[in-house]
């Protein structure tokens, strides 16, 4: 990354502005001579390949991380943070690093801003009423035994299938999770596939960051599929709760608008992470044979399986924050009204924080706390859910009842996306 003279997007004049590498050593004179800057000055790293983020983010990650981890990307027009420490730090602090992002494409996409996009109390006041639902004890006694009859249920599908023409998201983690969120949200008269389509069409909707009308055609078609589904739904719950999670929201008082964007909001994430742990957990052990051995000798692993997956190829890639003043960050002053992109994925892979390994896929490796869910006041709600349903039940009971399961390499598989990233096809065999 070279110094290299940037129109601030911010404010200031475009030919006094500079841009310098600004990392910040530790000493109090760096810090003093960083305070002392324009507003103006920070990386500019316009190297980056948004096509290339796409399909393989993570040599962009490592670099990012050895130059600047806090780094303006003009493609983007977002500021990325890509190291743990960087990362953590906005994360904890809702004052400076703002949820309640400006044109953020997930208010966009689903129509209006759901709790993710709120600081609290309004954050705090949306989220509370899914938290009882969503808690380890409601999690392994209502919902674990429906988790485990869903992934009997489909692992089924795949033995008809058989070993040479299974593909493990295609046949077996997308319907399941698609299956698991009906029943968890208690959505009724509603289609795998057709839960399946909504949550790709938000996703991509969510991570339309080049703003393609194509995406948003497709995003605001499912949108309003969904957004006609809770009119009925919402004042049927009110009549007759039950123990599902749009059941808790319709009857906390929340008004109608928090309730359906908060649903949909669960449809994108609830589905998109799980789905894609099932196919990351058995890629990664498929290309691990020792690690695969253990886990298959202990099934006390599975957690560590598990764990390790989510940092190593995190689902949930990249969220936005914005900047409610100037602030200086790793080194680097920010100014106020900043897009800021938390790159997780990034962060999840940082030598700093979990070791020179950090790239690896280690079930051993010291346990040190990961980004994947996030933290502080925005922690996944879902994160037990998804624990149970994907690190205790689906893979461990695919590998029950395929011990020999493992990527297929005669087809081939795909990967996509850095917002989102996971696996769009894995063909697996077993034989």
């Amino acid at each position: 990354m070279t110094p290299q003279a940037a129109r601030c997007p911010f404010h200031g004049d475009p030919e006094t502005n500079r841009a310098d590498t600004g990392r910040d050593s530790g000493g109090q004179d760096q810090q003093a001579a960083n305070h002392s800057r324009q507003a103006s000055d920070y990386p500019v790293a316009d190297w980056v390949d948004v096509a290339a983020l796409a399909s393989d983010p993570y040599p962009i990650y490592a670099r990012l991380r050895a130059e600047s981890p806090v780094a303006w990307v003009p493609q983007l027009n977002k500021f990325l943070v890509t190291n743990y420490t960087g990362c953590h730090a906005v994360e904890q602090d809702q004052e400076i690093f703002s949820a309640e992002v400006t044109g953020a494409t997930m208010t966009r996409a689903i129509g209006a801003r759901p709790m993710l996009r709120k600081d609290d109390p309004e954050h705090s006041a949306d989220r509370a009423p899914m938290n009882p639902v969503l808690r380890p004890k409601s999690i392994k006694e209502v919902w674990g035994p429906v988790f485990e009859g869903n992934a009997e249920t489909y692992l089924e599908k795949v033995a008809e299938i058989g070993p040479k023409e299974a593909d493990l998201n295609r046949d077996y983690a997308a319907p399941l999770a698609s299956q698991n969120l009906i029943d968890l949200l208690g959505l009724k008269d509603v289609s795998v596939e057709q839960v399946r389509r909504w949550s790709h069409d938000f996703i991509a909707g969510m991570g339309n960051v080049l703003d393609d009308p194509a995406i948003w055609e497709r995003c605001d078609a499912s949108t309003a599929e969904a957004d006609r589904l809770l009119e009925e739904l919402i004042p049927y719950y009110r009549q007759t709760p039950d123990a599902s999670m749009v059941s808790a929201w319709a009857n906390s008082g929340l008004p109608t608008s928090n309730v359906a964007a908060n649903v949909k909001l669960t449809i994108s994430g609830g589905m998109n992470e799980p789905q894609h742990m099932v196919t990351n957990m058995v890629w990664a052990l498929s290309y691990h044979a020792e690690q695969s051995a253990l886990v298959l000798t202990d099934p006390s692993l599975w957690a560590a399986a598990f764990d390790e997956a989510v940092r190593w190829q995190s689902p949930i890639g990249m969220y936005p924050r914005e900047t409610t003043q100037e602030t200086i960050l790793e080194g680097v002053r920010i100014p106020a009204g900043a897009g800021i992109g938390v790159v997780v994925a990034s962060a999840n892979r940082d030598a700093a924080h979990f070791g020179d390994s950090a790239a690896d896929f280690d079930i051993n490796r010291p346990k040190r706390p990961h980004l994947a869910f996030g933290s502080g006041v925005h922690l996944c709600a879902g994160h037990w859910a998804a624990k149970t349903s994907i690190g205790q039940l689906a893979v461990p009971m695919a590998y029950e009842r395929f011990p020999r399961l493992r990527v297929d390499e005669q087809r081939n598989e795909s990967w996509d996306g850095w917002v989102f990233r996971g696996l769009t096809s894995l063909p697996v065999t077993w034989n």
